[in-house]
């Protein structure tokens, strides 16, 4: 396993980061917990979840994923061992069941305080609101459309005062961001200079080779502001992994259960799949793990979280940090990308 740091922090993560977010829904606690103990044994010590799982979001299920994972950590007594991530919902109709309340000061500590009972430990350590509290394109809208009917006001001082004072109280390690943009990233920037307040050390955003929309602006941000990406979906809802175009996937997987999510299903999706399919196969490896190591190699990433549903999967996802493309392999892959840029936003 490779490893880096939560950016600044002294917190050591894996580039692999196991994602949790079908446990409680797609796979069960007993699976849960076998995926952790492979997982943590072949070297991955950062996990993700978040107070929403397992998705699709349900307030029957709500809060599973993290439960499982506390009692994972209780029975084998390894919370020293792992990296904790989570997450407080943003405000939408799909979180009315969570609250409605946003990120207010009240609103964070009570979701705090709630994962931190499930996952049966005293402290997170890397924090981060799930997406803006504002009106903005995220979950694969393309543009920015200025909404009239916004009611968001301003108030990235107030959460970030708020998140400092969990993490003097040791509730939390370190704070991030996900399905932020350019313009978020930059007024967090700005107030946390302005106040002196803990600095963001992460954003989570989707990045795959289907949706490389984090470089228009993002990248360069990470970059500069020393915020890392967490990346999720580096696989596309399993799309990159070219099962569905050859027909292999099995009757459980996300697309088969959940069809609504076709945001990686497009005609220029699919095409692009194809011609990374067909640079795999002359490269003598998988679309999974081209996919995933393209991932693992660009320089704003942190980590790349992935995603299995059986314990197959997730060995082909963690060996592929032993994997390193040539540049004449990152030149094929920018090829495809000239000519179909983005096609998942």
């Amino acid at each position: 396993m490779k490893y880096t740091k939560l950016p600044s922090t002294d917190i050591k993560v894996s580039k692999i980061c196991l994602g949790s977010m079908t446990w409680g829904n797609q796979n069960t606690e007993a699976e849960g917990h076998a995926q952790m103990d492979y997982a943590l044994d072949r070297g991955v010590n950062f996990i993700d979840t978040a107070e929403l799982y397992p998705v699709p979001a349900t307030a029957e299920t709500q809060g599973r994923t993290s439960r499982f994972i506390g009692t994972w950590l209780k029975k084998n007594n390894t919370r020293d061992k792992v990296v904790i991530a989570s997450k407080i919902a943003g405000p939408g109709d799909y979180t009315a069941h969570i609250r409605t309340s946003g990120f207010g000061a009240d609103s964070i500590k009570e979701a705090l305080d709630l994962e931190l009972t499930r996952l049966q430990t005293d402290y997170i350590d890397l924090y981060q609101l799930h997406w803006p509290e504002r009106q903005t394109n995220t979950f694969g809208v393309r543009d920015f459309k200025p909404s009239p009917n916004d009611p968001w006001v301003d108030n990235f001082n107030e959460v970030l005062h708020t998140l400092k004072s969990f993490v003097d109280a040791g509730k939390i390690r370190a704070i991030g961001l996900s399905n932020e943009k350019a313009w978020g990233a930059m007024r967090c920037a700005e107030e946390i200079r302005k106040d002196n307040l803990v600095p963001i050390s992460t954003t989570q955003n989707a990045y795959s080779m289907l949706n490389r929309v984090f470089e228009g602006d993002l990248a360069e941000v990470s970059l500069r502001e020393d915020i890392g990406l967490l990346a999720y979906s580096p696989l596309a809802f399993g799309v990159l992994s070219g099962k569905y175009i050859e027909g292999t996937a099995a009757d459980n997987a996300r697309l088969k259960l959940f069809p609504r999510f076709a945001r990686y299903s497009s005609e220029q999706s699919t095409e692009a799949t194809k011609q990374y399919l067909q640079l795999a196969k002359e490269l003598g490896i998988s679309l999974t793990t081209l996919s995933l190591a393209f991932v693992n190699q660009r320089p704003f990433v942190t980590s790349n979280i992935i995603g299995a549903t059986n314990l197959e999967q997730l060995k082909e996802n963690i060996e592929s940090i032993d994997t390193e493309l040539s540049q004449e392999t990152l030149d094929r892959i920018e090829a495809i990308h000239a000519v179909i840029p983005n096609p998942a936003p």
